[in-house]
């Protein structure tokens, strides 16, 4: 018996990576899987169906469920199928896994309005459009007075949160896909469905060359698989947790803190500051600069 028997879930971007993993580790732990992936490569560039094809073999030949989806989630009619496919094919949906992702990196003063739009499309509307496909399926399940135990988890990144220079495009997807699972959090969990986000820290294809290669001698910290079961924890029927941010990574778990206003840096005035004002206080406040040490003279 699996922690996952009877689940099905939905993994977007599940034909290499981190995806494949996840898709492989829930059948393992009992669900149907859809496997979702346009077989694209690390840029978002050409379409085969090999990948999801392979990782759906490879489940099946461990006699578990699942199945092949090749639409594209950055588009409101493959969000749409997709979320068909898994009521047309397993009778359900339970969880709903956004793992889909490109990179084209470059700094901002050269990046290409194209490699702004794509990676922004399939990064976050590739997010965004399943997650909304999949709410609607939960909402009228919910209306219809069934009880609904659903879960969703977005896949954000370090980049996102906190930043990497040559990532304009990537990052600002990424953080507002770490956004998005907060507002989907206070707004779908009235449906009995909870939304969460991971930052993955592991070895794919868009990170091999920042990484070092794997390891057989000792536990690879880097490996994708590591980071399956917290989301196999997540998508569980009965966890509670909702609206969270997580690094995940090796043996490592680890909460991220939301926004928040810094208590020990504040300029308070009874009145309307004027500039001349305002660089003098914060000339004697010093502010942080990006590595964290206290600088006056910010003007």
């Amino acid at each position: 018996m699996g922690s996952l028997d009877g689940r099905v879930i939905i993994v977007t971007g599940a034909g290499r990576g981190i995806g494949r993993d996840h898709a492989i580790f829930l059948a393992e732990q009992g669900a149907s899987v859809v496997v979702n992936d346009l077989g694209g490569g690390g840029d978002g560039s050409g379409r085969s169906g090999s990948p999801a094809d392979e990782v759906v073999e490879e489940i099946a030949g461990r006699n578990e469920q699942a199945c092949v989806n090749t639409d594209d989630v950055a588009t409101a009619a493959g969000a749409d199928a997709l979320v068909r496919t898994a009521v047309e094919r397993f009778g359900r949906l339970d969880a709903l896994i956004n793992n889909a992702g490109i990179l084209r990196d470059g700094v901002i003063v050269n990046l290409s309005e194209d490699d702004w739009d794509r990676v922004v499309s399939v990064n976050l509307r590739g997010h965004f459009l399943p997650l909304q496909a999949a709410a609607r399926y939960w909402r009228e399940r919910s209306k219809a007075g069934e009880s609904v135990d659903a879960a969703i988890v977005n896949t954000s990144s370090e980049s996102g949160v906190f930043g990497n220079a040559g990532q304009a495009n990537y990052a600002a997807a990424k953080a507002a896909v770490a956004s998005l699972a907060e507002v989907a959090s206070k707004e779908l969990s009235r449906y009995g469905v909870r939304t969460n986000t991971i930052l993955p820290r592991a070895r794919t294809r868009l990170t091999e060359a920042m990484v070092p290669p794997p390891r057989t001698d000792r536990f690879d910290k880097w490996d994708p698989a590591n980071v399956s079961p917290f989301v196999g924890y997540l998508v569980r029927p009965g966890c509670k947790i909702n609206g969270q941010v997580f690094l995940v990574g090796g043996g490592l778990v680890q909460r991220v803190a939301p926004w928040s206003l810094d208590p020990d840096w504040k300029l308070t005035s009874e009145g309307r500051w004027n500039p001349e004002e305002l660089a003098e206080a914060v000339d004697l406040a010093g502010l942080p600069d990006n590595t964290g040490r206290i600088t006056g003279n910010v003007r």
